[in-house]
Protein backbone atom coordinates (compact mmCIF):
# COMPACT_ATOMS: atom_id res chain seq x y z
CA UNK A 1 0.00 0.00 0.00
CA UNK A 2 3.17 2.03 0.57
CA UNK A 3 4.37 1.59 -2.45
CA UNK A 4 0.83 2.83 -4.72
CA UNK A 5 0.83 5.61 -2.28
CA UNK A 6 4.23 6.82 -3.20
CA UNK A 7 3.77 5.79 -7.15
CA UNK A 8 0.35 8.26 -6.60
CA UNK A 9 1.97 11.00 -4.57
CA UNK A 10 4.76 10.85 -7.53
CA UNK A 11 2.27 11.78 -9.99
CA UNK A 12 0.81 14.44 -8.28
CA UNK A 13 4.14 16.22 -8.28
CA UNK A 14 5.24 15.36 -11.71
CA UNK A 15 1.62 16.75 -12.71
CA UNK A 16 2.10 19.79 -9.68
CA UNK A 17 5.39 20.61 -11.75
CA UNK A 18 4.02 20.56 -15.43
CA UNK A 19 1.07 22.86 -14.40
CA UNK A 20 3.19 25.14 -12.64
CA UNK A 21 5.73 25.46 -15.45
CA UNK A 22 2.48 25.77 -17.73
CA UNK A 23 1.11 28.73 -15.59
CA UNK A 24 4.28 30.66 -14.85
CA UNK A 25 5.05 30.36 -18.67
CA UNK A 26 1.13 31.79 -19.49
CA UNK A 27 0.02 28.59 -21.36
CA UNK A 28 -2.36 28.14 -18.65
CA UNK A 29 -4.35 30.69 -17.11
CA UNK A 30 -3.22 32.18 -13.46
CA UNK A 31 -5.55 32.34 -10.59
CA UNK A 32 -7.23 35.58 -9.68
CA UNK A 33 -5.08 37.87 -7.22
CA UNK A 34 -3.37 36.06 -4.26
CA UNK A 35 -5.07 32.30 -5.02
CA UNK A 36 -2.45 31.39 -8.09
CA UNK A 37 -0.97 28.81 -5.78
CA UNK A 38 -4.07 27.04 -4.81
CA UNK A 39 -5.06 27.39 -8.37
CA UNK A 40 -2.05 24.93 -9.91
CA UNK A 41 -2.61 22.79 -6.68
CA UNK A 42 -6.32 22.23 -7.85
CA UNK A 43 -5.14 22.07 -11.51
CA UNK A 44 -2.64 19.33 -10.56
CA UNK A 45 -4.77 17.06 -8.61
CA UNK A 46 -7.28 17.21 -11.48
CA UNK A 47 -4.90 16.43 -14.11
CA UNK A 48 -3.28 13.41 -11.36
CA UNK A 49 -6.37 11.81 -10.73
CA UNK A 50 -7.39 10.21 -13.90
CA UNK A 51 -3.68 9.69 -14.97
CA UNK A 52 -3.26 7.62 -11.28
CA UNK A 53 -6.29 5.92 -12.40
CA UNK A 54 -4.85 4.47 -15.56
CA UNK A 55 -1.08 4.36 -14.98
CA UNK A 56 -1.84 2.67 -11.29
CA UNK A 57 -4.57 0.08 -11.80
CA UNK A 58 -1.83 -3.20 -12.13
CA UNK A 59 -0.47 -1.89 -8.36
CA UNK A 60 -4.02 -0.69 -6.94
CA UNK A 61 -5.12 -4.33 -7.52
CA UNK A 62 -2.41 -5.94 -6.32
CA UNK A 63 -2.68 -3.37 -3.08
CA UNK A 64 -6.58 -4.78 -3.31
CA UNK A 65 -5.27 -8.67 -3.25
CA UNK A 66 -2.85 -7.95 -0.52
CA UNK A 67 -5.59 -5.91 1.77
CA UNK A 68 -8.21 -9.09 0.72
CA UNK A 69 -5.41 -11.81 2.29
CA UNK A 70 -4.95 -9.70 5.68
CA UNK A 71 -8.35 -9.93 6.50
CA UNK A 72 -9.35 -13.32 5.63
CA UNK A 73 -6.09 -14.61 7.62
CA UNK A 74 -7.29 -12.48 10.45
CA UNK A 75 -11.04 -13.63 10.36
CA UNK A 76 -9.80 -17.10 9.93
CA UNK A 77 -7.68 -16.66 13.15
CA UNK A 78 -10.76 -14.92 15.08
CA UNK A 79 -12.84 -18.01 13.94
CA UNK A 80 -10.00 -20.43 15.47
CA UNK A 81 -10.00 -18.17 18.33
CA UNK A 82 -13.44 -18.43 19.06
CA UNK A 83 -13.56 -22.53 17.96
CA UNK A 84 -11.19 -22.64 20.47
CA UNK A 85 -13.31 -20.65 23.36
CA UNK A 86 -16.22 -22.83 22.82
CA UNK A 87 -14.31 -26.26 22.84
CA UNK A 88 -12.87 -24.75 26.26
CA UNK A 89 -16.56 -23.46 27.28
CA UNK A 90 -17.50 -26.90 26.82
CA UNK A 91 -15.13 -28.72 28.59
CA UNK A 92 -15.71 -26.66 31.71
CA UNK A 93 -19.41 -26.73 31.36
CA UNK A 94 -18.84 -31.11 30.85
CA UNK A 95 -16.54 -30.71 34.30
CA UNK A 96 -19.07 -28.56 35.88
CA UNK A 97 -22.37 -30.94 35.22
CA UNK A 98 -20.07 -34.11 35.98
CA UNK A 99 -18.89 -32.71 39.59
CA UNK A 100 -22.64 -31.88 40.15
CA UNK A 101 -24.16 -35.80 39.09
CA UNK A 102 -21.41 -36.67 41.49
CA UNK A 103 -22.41 -34.30 44.55
CA UNK A 104 -25.83 -35.90 44.27
CA UNK A 105 -25.04 -39.25 43.98
CA UNK A 106 -22.87 -38.79 46.63
CA UNK A 107 -26.21 -37.25 49.25
CA UNK A 108 -28.49 -39.78 47.47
Amino acid sequence: MLRYTLMRFGIFVGCLLVVWGLVYTGLAPRGLGDSNGLWIILLALVFSAPISLVVLRKERDRASERIVRRVDRVKANLEANRNQEDVADDAARTQTQAQAQQGQAQTS
